[in-house]
């Protein structure tokens, strides 16, 4: 298996809701029979009816409240324009969770909600440099024990 994500598809309740709560965000979407395709660097965000991802995953919908154990990043080229990103999601309606604060990596980050409850960081990472096309390239880490 390659080691690439092509896409992350959310799981909305209203798939219209979503998607201009999205483009509230400055994202550009395009629909396909009740899908909505976001163009995000190299990948794409996918809405789509969080009943039918849940049927066509073969997974009950409700079986979990809350959390679901995963979060999308935003990361941003500046301190500056994490707390503009910030500000944006709340204009859109997302809920703010946690307010940009100094992270342990010597970077800056907050987190908010979409709609649907799905958790985003919006991070600035010195170490990770962000590309002319969004992109980003994870430095050389170096090795690491495994167990």
């Amino acid at each position: 298996m390659e080691q690439r994500i092509s896409m992350v598809t959310l799981g909305v309740a209203d798939v219209g809701l979503a998607r201009r709560f999205y483009e509230r965000l400055g994202w550009r979407g395009q629909e396909i029979e009740s899908t909505v395709f976001f163009q995000a660097g190299g990948m794409a965000v996918v809405l789509w009816g969080r009943e039918k991802l849940a049927g066509d995953a073969g997974v009950a919908d409700g079986e979990v409240d809350g959390f679901g154990g995963v979060a999308l990043a935003h990361n941003v080229r500046s301190r500056a324009d994490v707390d503009a990103v910030l500000q944006e999601a709340a204009h859109a309606g997302a809920a703010i969770t946690t307010t940009a604060r100094e992270t342990f990596y010597g970077g800056y980050a907050g987190y908010f909600t979409d709609l649907d409850g799905h958790v985003w960081e919006v991070a600035y990472n010195p170490h990770l440099p962000i590309a002319p096309d969004g992109a980003i390239t994870l430095p050389d880490l170096g090795e690491s024990p495994s167990g």
